[in-house]
């Protein structure tokens, strides 16, 4: 069956593996999916991901992150821009998730960026999700 928003299935497979306190997540590769992993590694979302090739179709296995407790390093993950809805903003309006404890992911002409980039770098573009 076809996936309308690929990245909204991506979204959604993180966050129920997370959930279920899985060790690892596989997801079909793309290069924005790709974009989206690599800032979720860079804040400290996951623990880690690299790509897989199984059967000649590439994948992207993430490895999810557990704190002391194990209670998921990441509570909560939500796609902001839909196919239906694009949500575009300028720097100056880029949004807070959780009063800066949250991370919201940005499309810009500089690239997929977080939002705290792209006020730096003065750029706005459309809001991916939103991460926390």
């Amino acid at each position: 069956m076809a996936v309308s928003d690929p990245v909204a299935d991506m979204l959604t497979k993180i966050r129920n593996a997370s959930l279920a306190k899985h060790e690892k997540v596989d997801i079909s590769t793309s290069k924005m999916k790709l974009q989206i992993v690599k800032i979720l590694k860079n804040e400290g979302f996951i623990k880690n991901f690299k790509k897989v090739t199984k059967d000649g179709i590439s994948y992207i296995r993430v490895f999810l992150k557990y704190d002391e407790t194990q209670g998921p390093v990441l509570h909560g993950i939500e796609r902001i821009s839909t196919p239906g809805r694009r949500i575009y903003t300028g720097y100056r309006d880029m949004p807070r998730v959780y009063n800066g404890h949250g991370v919201v992911v940005v499309s810009t002409s500089a690239g997929i960026i977080t939002g705290k980039k792209a006020t730096e770098n003065k750029v706005g573009g459309e809001l991916i999700c939103s991460i926390w």
